[in-house]
């Protein structure tokens, strides 16, 4: 094998892909006293009326809404909505068990959250030290720590530039629409596309899938064990090759799901030179 780890990048959409439920629907639902239908339903209907993007339609009302039952949140009130989140059977060790497996192959694997929820709300979570970078909407904020303005806000069709950004290193420097978009001259300084894998639920994550998959990545599909719905969401993808593989969110050892992904690090492994080599 090379001296020089190969890299690999593991990318993962958060609600109902890692998560049984959105991440609204644990404390923060709690804090507000209200129903999830509730909630969504206050958010939908205000973004309808203002044909406004779902992402600032959610940060709006999180903010406005404990404004109104008079509740300050600062940073880590946020942050700290994320602590009793729950998680698919295996999740909590997967993240390591891969990343060591990976390494028995001589490949560097990195984690990396790409979702349209909030940045402040995974940080809390029990998962968050696993990630080398969590690319999520979040807020911008005052002097007194306060959330005033969204800073980023992502959505599905946005979600696609953080997979060129995890390509090129440029991943710290968000106000920075340029170093996206920069030619690099060295490419052993990139990530291959072929080395890349997005995990997601369903339709909102076609766009990331498709990135991936058109580059010679691969996309994998999930969907919660006992629901069938997700999994005839999930199939139809499938077979609409927007995504290339399918399997139910148990992230627990000897699952099908980590099945796959040793696959699908396996097949990346084969690919790697052994001294003397060209190809």
């Amino acid at each position: 094998m090379t001296n020089k780890p190969v890299k690999v990048a593991f990318m993962y959409d958060f609600d109902l892909t890692l998560s049984p439920r959105n991440m609204q629907e644990f404390s923060f639902q709690n804090l507000i006293g209200t129903t999830k239908e509730e909630w969504w339903k206050d958010v939908n209907g205000f973004g309808m009326n203002h044909n406004m993007d779902g992402a600032l339609s959610m940060m709006y009302k999180l903010i406005t809404v404990t404004r109104q039952k008079g509740i300050t949140l600062k940073r880590q009130d946020i942050v700290n909505l994320g602590s009793d989140i729950e998680f698919f059977e295996g999740v909590e060790t997967f993240f390591q068990r891969m990343t060591d497996y990976a390494k028995t192959k001589g490949l560097e694997l990195k984690h990396y959250i790409i979702s349209s929820g909030l940045k402040e709300i995974i940080e809390g979570t029990k998962i968050a030290h696993n990630f080398e970078r969590i690319f999520a909407s979040q807020f911008a904020y005052d002097e007194n720590d306060i959330p005033f303005w969204p800073s980023q806000a992502v959505n599905y069709t946005t979600k696609t530039q953080y997979i060129y950004r995890v390509r090129k290193n440029a991943m710290d420097d968000l106000y920075n629409a340029r170093s996206v978009n920069e030619y690099i001259e060295c490419k052993d300084d990139l990530v291959p596309y072929s080395n890349f894998v997005y995990f997601g639920d369903g339709e909102t994550d076609i766009p990331c899938m498709r990135t991936v998959s058109k580059k010679g990545g691969n996309s994998v599909c999930v969907y919660a064990p006992d629901d069938m719905e997700k999994y005839k969401e999930c199939r139809k993808l499938y077979l609409e090759h927007r995504a290339d593989y399918l399997a139910p969110a148990d992230y627990r050892e000897g699952t099908e799901l980590d099945k796959i992904c040793k696959t699908l690090l396996d097949k990346i492994a084969s690919y790697i030179l052994q001294p003397g080599e060209t190809r």
